[in-house]
């Protein structure tokens, strides 16, 4: 006779012993009687009831309607200018041309220059195909975004009344996010100087027009930390876009960073779009606290608020009709 015993497991369908083909414990699959897996344990439910949903809408709609119509009207303040300089591109390398405008804005603030393209949306490739090798060496930095960079020169001018040209320093630095330039780009070789060194086994991409070492003279803005090869970089989600290209610094908060008057913008031409019918553009803009010109950010926030606001009154004027309804009919006779 066997001996019997008794146990949570057995209980929990854990069982012991030799019962079965080749004396296999029965196992079943019912979980263990613990807290975790019999769903004991404590927790927080909130009661939803009018007296806290409705002051939630209420004070959502309030703090966030301000605070859009404070964006939207900070971002029309900000002025802009754009050039679209396609026309005399003539798909050839280092084509010169100068076009000449007029800017009317004081404002003492920041400048940015922007270069804005129209681009056929392509999948890139992960895989740095087709731009992987060129002559039996590897392409440094290989991939299509990287082959496909930006690399028109853009000067600008102020025209005196009696005719002189003053050019407008251009800051090429500062132009990167502080992520991407100090961690999530690095050149090879650590704290070599010597990057002809550290990427002669590399080839160049196929469309650039010198190798990578060679994109400035600093050499904290050179090979692959050089800022505008990292603003290329961060891949624009939209065929339509604009990247930050240089900054023109305010002198003081009384003068205009850029007074009225004539000015001339120069390229040279080094990036061909007519074989894809793209655009290129030039967007010179003042800057505030928030950025540049974004009317979206403040409709998204007014557009929150007064949905918020207005869902508050309906299910306000609900409770006020039909409250006291629902609260007799819970009193017993």
């Amino acid at each position: 006779m066997m001996a019997s015993s008794y146990s949570a497991k057995e209980e929990d369908g854990h069982h012991s012993g030799s019962a079965g083909l080749g004396g296999a414990a029965i196992r079943t699959r019912k979980p263990d009687n613990t807290a975790f897996k019999q769903q004991r344990l404590p927790a927080w439910q909130p009661i939803l009831t009018a007296g806290t949903v409705l002051p939630a809408f209420f004070i959502i709609g309030l703090i966030f309607i301000p605070i859009g119509i404070g964006l939207y009207v900070t971002s029309n303040n900000i002025k802009e200018f754009e050039i679209d300089y396609t026309g005399t591109d003539m798909s050839s390398p280092c084509f010169n041309c100068s076009q000449s405008f007029s800017w009317n804005s004081t404002t003492p603030c920041k400048c940015v220059l922007f270069f804005s393209l129209d681009q056929p949306f392509e999948e890139p490739s992960k895989e740095c195909e087709p731009y992987r090798t060129n002559e039996n060496k590897p392409i440094a930095p290989c991939g299509a975004i990287a082959n496909s960079m930006f690399n028109d020169t853009l000067d600008l001018f102020y025209i005196d009344p009696n005719g002189t040209k003053t050019q407008i320093l251009l800051i090429k630095k500062g132009i990167a996010w502080w992520t991407d330039k100090h961690v999530k780009f690095r050149n090879p070789g650590g704290s070599n100087p010597n990057l002809t060194a550290a990427f002669i086994e590399t080839a160049k991409p196929v469309n650039w027009h010198k190798p990578v070492y060679e994109l400035d003279i600093d050499s904290e803005n050179n090979g692959f930390i050089n800022e505008d090869f990292i603003v290329w970089m961060r891949t624009a989600a939209l065929p339509t876009f604009r990247k930050l290209y240089r900054i023109i610094q305010k002198k003081n908060n009384m003068t205009p960073t850029l007074p009225r008057g004539s000015y001339s913008l120069e390229v040279t031409y080094n990036y061909p779009v007519r074989s894809f019918e793209g655009r290129k553009r030039m967007i010179l803009s003042t800057i505030s606290w928030m950025g540049g010109k974004n009317p979206f950010l403040g409709i998204a926030y007014i557009t929150v608020g007064s949905i918020c606001f207005f869902l508050g009154v309906v299910l306000l004027f609900i409770h006020h009709k039909y409250g006291n309804r629902n609260n007799s009919s819970d009193v017993p006779n």
